[in-house]
């Protein structure tokens, strides 16, 4: 799999379209943060700030302040690829940010997508 190209995304692209997907289910931007806060300890604001400046994809998770130990416990089929059996880390970060907004779409409970 050539990571390359979805690291070099701007941030605010991939998250404009996670907003998107969650909109069109009946979910909200504020929801969408929230995951991305519990995933990447990013506040709100820090969330916005990233966005704002337009950075790559791959700069946005390599600045995380810190990825929530929890983050282990997500599990399941993504783009064709079971999250737990990633082996680069960036792309497995990437694509458990992709399975909690999947789960937030599909109308799961925000409590279950933040393994709490």
């Amino acid at each position: 799999m050539n990571n390359n190209r979805i690291f070099r995304i701007p941030f605010a692209t991939i998250y404009d379209l996670l907003v998107q997907k969650a909109l069109r289910k009946n979910r909200t931007q504020e929801e969408v943060n929230q995951i991305i806060t519990w995933l990447t300890g990013y506040s709100e604001a820090e969330i916005q700030e990233q966005h704002a400046q337009q950075v790559d994809y791959r700069t946005f998770w390599e600045n995380a302040p810190i990825i929530n130990p929890n983050a282990a416990k997500i599990t399941g089929v993504i783009c064709g690829y079971r999250v737990e059996e990633i082996t680069d880390p960036l792309m497995q970060k990437v694509r458990w940010l992709d399975k909690l907004v999947d789960e937030l779409a599909k109308g799961r409970p925000l409590e279950k997508i933040l393994r709490k």
